[in-house]
């Protein structure tokens, strides 16, 4: 039986990764990813803000949530407040909440091999700063291509990071119109003149997350991270799933599933170039691994039951209304 459950668990296992993901336009609503209908409109040049005011739609904060708060004991879960469990619109709206810029956008470039049978699923969205936008003409546009190309054949080290800005990537998962959060990450570059230290950071991330499973340095980068199982028990060295409940460290780490683990969080710090005591950036990921593993399958399960459903109705209306064959 733990055979089967561990293949099954690698059979659902999602990667949701990459830099450069392309995220597309998503269903509207109050808090939610503008509608591809309202961005195609979007046209002419626009300051952040007018982009911003364009994108968010009918914002209200503070973000309002009305799923089940976590439980006493529970391990926490949450990067600003955002954590599983949560419906998708309202993460979409905590997110828009944490600053005036932030956009969101559906993203489909990352997630689950699901057969929807012609449903649409939200597997999760990305949220970021909005940026001027700026009509170009095609010349510039092949300059652009063409300044990249010569980049990266030369192996050119591009720093992409935007001071005092973040990104997010939330996952989700559940019935169309019913998907909720299975995990969230974020990243967040400090601000310039106001970077804080590597200690005050790690510090702040132990004082949130409490005692940690791994705490590890890479160089000058610190790592954590905190794994539980299902039961919220904390896992530790000489636990046998210290080495299999593992973590991403950011929004753009890829994410696995299993039901022999619970709520993983990871933590990743990186120091300036010019001063290693002082921090560029921190990126938290958090993954409910039971918990979105068990959504994962009861979903597909769902779509297969309305397929199978659909295919009945189909077989008894024909066989009340169909035309007998001629022979």
């Amino acid at each position: 039986m733990q055979i089967i459950r561990s293949m099954l668990a690698l059979t659902i296992a999602g990667v949701l990764a990459g830099c450069g993901s392309k995220a597309q336009p998503g269903p509207g609503g109050a808090g939610a990813p503008a509608a591809a209908s309202q961005r195609a409109q979007q046209k002419g040049d626009a300051t952040a803000e007018e982009v911003a005011e364009e994108q968010r739609g009918d914002v209200r904060c503070p973000a309002k949530v009305k799923s089940p708060q976590r439980a006493a004991q529970a391990p926490i879960d949450d990067i600003v407040g955002v954590r599983p469990g949560l419906t998708y619109e309202e993460a979409a709206n905590l997110v828009l909440c944490t600053h005036d810029l932030m956009v969101a956008q559906s993203d489909t470039s990352r997630g689950f091999n699901i057969n929807t049978y012609g449903q649409t699923l939200r597997q999760g969205f990305s949220a970021q700063f909005a940026e001027p936008r700026v009509q170009k003409t095609s010349q510039q546009y092949l300059k652009e291509m063409n300044d990249d190309f010569i980049a990266r054949s030369g192996n050119a080290v591009r720093d992409t990071s935007r001071p005092g800005q973040s990104h997010w990537y939330v996952g989700t998962m559940g019935t169309p119109g019913a998907e909720r959060v299975i995990s969230v990450g974020r990243e967040e570059w400090f601000a310039e003149g106001k970077n804080p230290t590597m200690t005050s950071v790690e510090q702040a991330l132990l004082k949130k997350y409490g005692t940690p499973t791994r705490h590890q340095k890479a160089g000058n980068q610190i790592y954590l991270s905190w794994a539980y199982d299902p039961f919220g028990r904390l896992i530790t060295e000489t636990s046998p799933l210290f080495n299999q409940c593992t973590a991403v460290t950011g929004p753009d780490g890829g994410a696995n599933f299993s039901p022999d683990c619970g709520i993983v969080v990871g933590a990743m710090v990186v120091p300036m170039r010019d001063n290693a005591d002082l921090g560029k950036s921190m990126s938290v990921a958090v993954v409910d691994q039971s918990g979105g593993y068990e959504l994962l399958t009861a979903t597909q399960q769902a779509f297969e039951r309305g397929e199978a459903q659909r295919r009945a109705q189909q077989v008894e209306a024909a066989a009340k209304n169909a035309d007998a064959p001629n022979l």
